[in-house]
């Protein structure tokens, strides 16, 4: 297909968009944040590129764009994105997954090594101008349990196995990883605690949908050892976020690394602001340098498949939510 409509919905200065200039010419992009933006164009359009529009916005243009055959979205969460008659139609959606990965698997390293080595300890040392020797733990042989072993998971999974850690990782449909040979065991879901009780660092990496909001609870946290840790890579409100904050006042787990909450910007005078026992990233974990131009690169990419009639990459179960 050569002569296609594409529905950009971004700030029209967003600097990366200055990628789309490697479209054919044959191509019309319309830019907009609005549903008015679109409205000259709408009716005619093939594709809708989601840059950072939330599912109110996106379901407007979509009824504004009855042609429509492809979506996008840049990031590679959809929780914010989906809804009903888009996960309804035969309409494929497709994400940036893999542009985050290993960024996120640094950081859930970096956070087993900072409560490993107590780098807390050692900087409030080094700010009072203390000399205060201490034990630290070593990483090697503790267990690495993964909660959602999708892309992320993996990224994690590899870096821990390389560093001596056993991987134990849980997914919806255990027998895809079976055979993988970083992982000592895989869980399903309904073998969680199992996993959970088993594991000295927990990440989660799951995206948000309705099966997974408050899937790490009071029960699951209860069954975490004393000296555990847990790291929220992946969406807020997976963690039950109260019960997340009593497990942690009352030393229940050693402490939690979390890079997403339930409501971003965490609010002045958050219980997490307090408590020594936690890292907090302000869900950065994943924002390095030229991300966004990576992104593109993967939209870039499809489109030539799409103008092609190639089956499209990183096409997303609707229903599932990821």
């Amino acid at each position: 297909m050569d002569d296609s409509t594409v529905l950009v919905l971004a700030h029209p200065a967003a600097p990366e968009l200055a990628m789309l200039d490697a479209l054919p010419d044959t191509t019309t992009i319309a830019v907009g944040i609005t549903p008015e933006a679109f409205e000259r164009t709408a009716a005619r359009a093939d594709v809708i590129l989601n840059c950072e529009a939330d599912a109110k916005v996106l379901a407007q243009v979509w009824r504004m764009a009855p042609r429509v055959r492809w979506v996008h979205s840049l990031s590679a969460g959809l929780d914010s994105m989906l809804f009903p008659a888009l996960v309804e139609s035969p309409v494929p959606v497709t994400n940036a997954r893999g542009v985050f990965s290993d960024a996120l698997g640094e950081f859930a390293i970096g956070a087993v090594l900072f409560f490993a080595k107590d780098f807390r300890r050692l900087v409030r040392s080094q700010n009072a101008g203390i000399w205060d020797p201490l034990d630290v733990v070593p990483i090697r042989g503790q267990s690495l349990g993964i909660v959602g072993y999708g892309d992320v998971g993996r990224a994690v999974a590899s870096r821990g196995h390389a560093l001596g850690m056993k991987v134990l990782a849980m997914r919806r449909r255990p027998e895809l990883s079976r055979e993988d040979p970083i992982v000592a065991q895989m869980f399903s879901p309904d073998q969680k605690q199992e996993m959970l009780a088993q594991s000295d660092y927990v990440v989660v990496t799951m995206p948000l949908t309705p099966e997974s909001r408050g899937m790490i609870g009071e029960r699951e946290l209860e069954v975490m050892k004393p000296g555990a840790v847990l790291v929220n890579i992946g969406r807020g409100p997976v963690v039950d976020e109260a019960a997340l904050i009593r497990t942690l006042e009352q030393k229940r787990i050693r402490g939690a690394a979390l890079d997403v909450f339930n409501v971003e910007p965490l609010p002045p005078g958050h219980p997490f602001f307090r408590l020594d026992n936690v890292l907090l990233s302000p869900h950065s974990a994943d924002r390095t340098a030229g991300w966004k131009r990576r992104a593109m690169q993967v939209f870039l990419e499809n489109f030539e498949r799409f103008r092609r009639g190639e089956p499209l990459r990183n096409v997303v179960d609707k229903k599932l939510g990821y």
